[in-house]
């Protein structure tokens, strides 16, 4: 982080680690909750481990980073020689990481810019990279900040999931959709839709919503520069098929990241899960 304006993200944004030293980007950890132990995500619990747990019907949550780990963050990004930061994070509608960087914004060393892009993922990782290349280029904290808001109002992220019970479990959905998503065994698409998970369309089997989610993903796209990121938890050959289909499909398709969520959003999607993040150049 030794440019001027450094860049922060959360570890929700599942960046490549090659790409998040290429470009200099620091992310703070979120914690997942199984039982009584709290676990860094990224560093102390795996997507696979968090998987397990869920399949035993552990007690699972997750909480925010302390706005002392973000203090920290932004001491040493001004000890490295930042004079500004850009601080990006997943939507305040479903975490409060966003509000603890807020507080910890408020008495750093140099200027922090807080952004809530209303996105997760790379979803949010796009931003991050949009930032980082405005920095990279000499740009300022505002610069670097209205980039990565002009990546997310650009940006859809589009996702299936075998159930919504566990994101009715964790509060990020509504008991009433949740209801109406389980209905006659259909299988649901979800979306992020102002920085909510909104239910967008049921689908009668899972390949079928597979299908519709390819579909939804290639229209969104359109014939423009694009860069696409498939996700999944624990399903790895289905998001890898579904990654060649959007290659052979997508005319201007740049960057192609295939990668499995971590534990923080594995907890309340659970195994199965299946999204395509579209972020047009």
């Amino acid at each position: 982080m030794s440019r001027h304006v450094a860049i922060v993200t959360d570890s929700t944004a599942y960046l490549p680690p090659e790409a998040m030293e290429r470009h200099a980007i620091t992310a703070v950890p979120l914690t997942v909750v199984i039982g009584d132990r709290a676990l860094e995500e990224g560093t102390e619990i795996s997507a696979r481990s968090l998987a397990e747990a869920l399949q035993k019907r552990r007690s699972v949550t997750t909480s925010r980073p302390a706005p002392e780990v973000f203090a920290e963050t932004y001491r040493a990004a001004a000890e490295a020689g930042a004079q500004g930061i850009v601080s990006l994070h997943l939507s305040a509608e479903v975490s409060g990481t966003y509000d603890a960087a807020v507080l910890a914004a408020r008495d750093a060393p140099v200027p922090v810019r807080v952004v809530d892009t209303r996105m997760m993922g790379m979803a949010l990782g796009f931003c991050a990279l949009a930032a980082a290349e405005v920095a990279e280029a000499g740009g300022s904290v505002d610069e670097a900040a209205a980039a990565a808001e002009k990546r997310a109002s650009n940006t859809s992220a589009f996702f299936y999931v075998d159930t919504l019970d566990y994101l009715r479990r964790g509060g990020r959905i509504g008991a009433a959709q949740a209801l109406f998503g389980s209905a006659l065994a259909v299988k649901p698409l979800l979306e992020l839709d102002g920085g909510r998970i909104e239910l967008r369309e049921k689908v009668r089997t899972a390949s079928k919503a597979i299908a519709r989610l390819e579909e939804i993903a290639v229209e969104r796209a359109g014939a423009g520069p694009v860069d696409v990121a498939v996700h999944h938890l624990c399903a790895p050959e289905r998001a890898a098929a579904l990654a060649e289909r959007l290659l052979a499909r997508l005319p201007d398709l740049g960057e192609l990241q295939v990668t499995e969520v971590g534990a923080v959003i594995g907890a309340h999607t659970g195994p199965g899960l299946l999204a395509v993040v579209v972020s047009p150049r």
